[in-house]
Formats: C-alpha cells, sequence, structure tokens
C-alpha cells in the first residue's frame, strides 16, 4: 500500500520528467554525444553527398526560377531555404558527428599527418558549405564534392576503403576504431 505522501512524490516526480520533456531542446543535433559505440561514418558520407546533390538541384532551380521571380517568388524562397538547410546540415554532420566525436585528439600524437588531414578536410567542407549558402555558383558545389572526396580518402584507411568498394553496405567499419572506449 501506498501512502498519501508517496502518491504525491510519485506524481511531483511525473510532472518534474514531463516538465523537463517539454523544456528540453527538441532538436537532437548530433548522432550520440554519450559514447554508445554506435556509429555509422560510410553512412555519413553517403549523406554528404546526399546534401551536396540536394544543394546543387536547389542552385539549378533557383537559377531558373530566378528568370522571372514576380512569377516565381514563393518557390524561389522554398529552393534558397532547401538550399541553406542543406549547407547547414552538411556543417552539422561534420562538427556534431565527425569533429566532436569521430576524429580523436589523441590521433594528432599518434598520426598527426594524417589528423590535420582530415581537420583540414572538415574544414574545407565548412568553409564551401557556407559560401554555397550564400550563392548560386555551382563551383561550391564542385568544391564540395572534392573535400568531402578529400576527407573520405583521409578518413578511412586503405583497406577500409577497399572493403568498402567490394561491399558498399558494410558501413560499420568505424565501429572497431571504438573498441577502446
Amino acid at each position: 500500500m501506498t501512502t498519501k505522501g508517496s502518491k504525491r512524490g510519485i506524481t511531483l516526480f511525473a510532472v518534474a520528467v514531463a516538465a523537463a520533456a517539454v523544456l528540453a531542446p527538441t532538436a537532437a543535433l548530433a548522432h550520440c554525444q554519450i559514447p554508445c559505440g554506435i556509429y555509422d561514418d560510410e553512412m555519413r558520407f553517403r549523406m554528404l553527398e546526399e546534401h551536396i546533390t540536394t544543394i546543387e538541384k536547389s542552385m539549378n532551380e533557383i537559377n531558373s526560377l530566378s528568370e522571372d521571380p514576380s512569377a516565381n517568388a514563393n518557390q524561389l524562397a522554398r529552393w534558397v531555404m532547401n538550399k541553406e538547410n542543406h549547407a547547414d546540415a552538411m556543417a552539422e554532420i561534420v562538427t556534431e558527428y565527425f569533429l566532436r566525436q569521430r576524429i580523436k585528439p589523441g590521433e594528432v600524437e599518434t598520426d598527426h599527418m594524417g589528423w590535420m588531414g582530415k581537420v583540414t578536410a572538415c574544414h574545407n567542407i565548412l568553409v564551401s558549405s557556407m559560401k554555397a549558402k550564400q550563392t548560386t555558383d555551382l563551383q561550391h558545389v564542385a568544391d564540395l564534392r572534392e573535400h568531402v572526396a578529400a576527407f573520405r580518402k583521409a578518413y578511412f584507411s586503405e583497406d577500409e576503403a577497399r572493403q568498402l568498394e567490394e561491399n558498399p553496405w558494410h558501413s560499420h567499419l568505424g565501429d572497431s576504431k571504438d573498441a577502446a572506449e
């Protein structure tokens, strides 16, 4: 049997949990920051590539619709927002997933050049995604593709890259990188 005081305590606890859930940020910005050990690095690269393709399509649509902006104002606004959202999503993957969780600070001592290659490629992706937000210059799309390819090459070992070529859906190669966590 429960007492009146314990019922009140349970009710207050339930209200506190509900309030925390409502007041907490609604958008989860990262995969996971509580080292869950579930990583899908290759999927993130595929997501980056999909974002690039969407940015390119958005730029092409904006350029086409700009021929008659008064007739296409709503669609122009939507394609601009779409382009910017996908550029932001790329930056989020690079910062929240790769820079915060996957590229380890300790790598700078064990593989300085490899670490520098990864961080430099990430920085280049961030700058190019920002430039893609600012314009409809398709050169930024080409730059993004180049930077993501450079990052992929720096990120995966030759053996991992070969395994991914043989079986592109075997995307949990990065899991072995986290055995110590």
